[in-house]
């Protein structure tokens, strides 16, 4: 067996292999609401033979999506679809996860392929920014935030208890936090982006209350035998690499004595110039540092595209999952691939029987 195949266990679930769907966003919910472009998309990661299929970045507030066509569990509606979609994903298979995350200042953005960048103010598509400091992102994002006042926060800190309370009765048994990317809480943690002369901004220790003081309460609701995880930033690549890092280690320990059950680790994005050494795997050895140093089980993506790739990081145990995404919009039967690769016997037993019977009986003639 390799060590891509083999099950993963942490709290009370069980995923039947290593390989994790990123969130990936989709654009395409319509007032936060998934549908069928969702379900289609999410079922057939699920068939092709993931173990943990993460849905997107789900928004906690309509204010914190990213652009009006993301998807949102701020009401009951937008849960009830989601239910949906968790029991096809679990009839595939796969463990249902869910990434619930405020874009802040990211935030009222048109989709990709539509700009990238804010929606003009006097669209009304658009909406109100908010984030530690008024601060504008840059670039396409050239917006300025309001600053959060102490009120919001605390609102804010709710909603995300409030998801997180609706993502457990739609079924989800994996919940993220998305603390990374720019996105609100990465914005509270970022010295980039948090300018704040109040317990919220400063300090080390205050820079991380929001993303301590939300965790802690997302715990409270969120059962003990279920993960609660989440994807950080550690590093920005902006020359205070060993500072940011240093850091973000100290912001994990201590996440995970108010009951953080895994890290996902990724990049900051918080503003600034970032040089960043794109290639293959490029995280690795990073997860593998965070991993080690915090005790925490870990898992990063960024261009982990091939079988030998994934299997090379969990054998030597710089990660306990890889988080793919692009791979699999590629190939949504990327597993199936890598476990012929990898000479998993019998490989089509991987997808579900209307598949695997058939490639299996003529996979010897083929």
């Amino acid at each position: 067996m390799t060590t891509l195949f083999e099950p993963f266990t942490l709290k009370g679930v069980t995923l039947r292999n290593r390989i994790a769907v990123s969130p990936m966003c989709q654009y395409s919910a319509v007032d936060g609401v998934i549908n069928d472009w969702h379900h289609v998309h999410l079922g057939g990661l699920a068939r092709g033979g993931a173990g943990l299929v993460i849905v997107e970045a789900t928004a906690v507030t309509p204010e914190g999506r990213i652009t009006p066509a993301c998807s949102g569990l701020w009401n009951d509606t937008q849960a009830a679809e989601l239910a949906k979609a968790v029991k096809t994903i679990k009839a595939a298979g796969a463990v249902a996860g869910i990434q619930i995350g405020h874009a802040g200042r990211k935030a009222s953005a048109n989709r990709p392929w539509e700009g990238d960048d804010h929606i003009a103010s006097d669209d009304p598509r658009g909406w109100e920014i908010i984030a530690p400091s008024a601060i504008a992102y840059g670039g396409g994002l050239s917006k300025v935030p309001r600053e959060m006042t102490l009120a919001e926060i605390e609102g804010i800190k709710n909603a995300f208890v409030d998801s997180a309370t609706r993502a457990l009765a739609s079924g989800f048994e994996w919940l993220e936090l998305h603390f990374a990317h720019g996105y609100l809480a990465q914005s509270f943690l970022s010295k980039h982006s948090n300018q704040r002369t109040d317990a919220y901004g400063g300090s080390f220790e205050n820079r991380s209350r929001f993303l301590r003081e939300t965790l802690q309460a997302v715990r409270k609701v969120w059962p003990q035998n279920l993960p609660l995880t989440m994807r950080l930033g550690v590093i920005e690549y902006d020359g205070n690499d060993e500072e940011t890092v240093a850091e973000a280690i100290e912001l994990i320990k201590l996440l995970k004595a108010d009951g953080l059950d895994f890290i996902d680790v990724s990049m900051g994005f918080s503003g600034g110039k970032a040089n960043i050494p794109w290639g293959p795997a490029f995280l690795g050895p990073l997860a593998a540092r965070v991993k080690n140093e915090t005790g925490l089980p870990a898992s990063t993506s960024w261009y982990i595209s091939t079988p030998q790739q994934a299997e090379g990081l969990l054998r030597d145990g710089s990660v306990d999952l890889v988080m793919l995404g692009r791979p699999l919009l590629d190939e949504p039967h990327w597993p199936y691939r890598a476990a012929k690769e990898l000479g998993v016997e019998k490989p089509s037993w991987i997808l579900p029987p209307a598949y695997a019977h058939w490639l299996e009986r003529y996979r010897a003639a083929a």
